[in-house]
């Protein structure tokens, strides 16, 4: 998979609030405007321009871009609110803790037809929300199925209706794992979603330390099982000193949140 993640694109951690139960699918959209053909040198920026156009909506009040990852026409996946998070984007609050959502870089009129590379990119993006956070299941439907719309238009939602992007005979995407945020970012009270996960993945090594389990908030606890993992390693001294390095973040491989 060809993936640009919302680090890559200079985004923030996603404020959207978190998915509470696994959806049932994926719906899939288009932009229902005028979209031109552009290089690939302008999809994030075109990406971000969307996001921007979400945020400015005070009418809606987004939290943060309404779809989960987006695809455009040369076949790149590029990360919006990204798995685990509710859409803002099939029509209601029931409807968006149904499904995630991926939109299709096309629109109405200009570039109206999804390129085979675009198809391929979406089949990979609903496999890569079938296999991480709050994993999606096998429903994979049109924006216009459950609210009155033509979104994600006629070519599209063909795909839809017809199977054509069913993901069985794509691989599973490798691990997208979070890049290393630096020693400095390890701070007792700050709060952040990747320090949850570095918990969770404390635990899924062994880690028995939590007295509830880990959380936002980087505390004591943390330190403590970051400095069980290391020495777990066989390391000593200033190598097991309870804070995140370069090699036990590669090691931890933490997922991107």
């Amino acid at each position: 998979m060809q993936w640009i993640s919302r680090g890559d694109l200079g985004w923030p951690a996603s404020a959207a609030p978190t998915q509470i139960d696994n959806p049932k699918g994926v719906k899939v959209h288009y932009e229902g405007t005028y979209v031109p053909v552009v290089d690939h040198s302008r999809c994030a920026g075109r990406w971000t321009e969307i996001r921007n156009s979400h945020l400015a909506n005070t009418e809606e009040n987004y939290s943060d871009v309404a779809y989960n990852l987006a695809v455009c026409r040369h076949g790149f996946v590029l990360e919006g609110r990204g798995a685990g998070r509710r859409t803002g984007a099939n029509g209601n609050q029931a409807l968006n803790g149904a499904h995630y959502s991926v939109l299709v870089m096309i629109g109405s009129e200009g570039d109206t037809e999804p390129t085979p590379e675009a198809v391929a990119a979406t089949k990979e993006a609903i496999q890569y929300l079938r296999t991480h956070s709050k994993p999606a299941g096998r429903e994979i439907k049109g924006h216009r199925d459950g609210y009155a719309t033509s979104c994600p238009g006629g070519p599209l939602y063909a795909l839809v209706t017809s199977g054509k992007l069913e993901p069985s005979d794509v691989p599973t995407p490798s691990p997208v794992y979070a890049p290393f945020p630096g020693a400095a970012f390890f701070k007792i009270g700050k709060v952040h979603p990747l320090f949850e996960a570095v918990g969770k993945r404390l635990v899924a090594e062994g880690f028995k330390g939590y007295r509830v389990g880990p959380s936002p908030e980087w505390g004591p606890a943390d330190e403590r099982g970051v400095k069980w993992f290391q020495e777990k390693q066989g390391w000593t001294g200033s190598d097991a000193d309870g804070i995140p390095g370069p090699t036990t973040w590669k090691l931890l491989k933490v997922p991107q949140v």
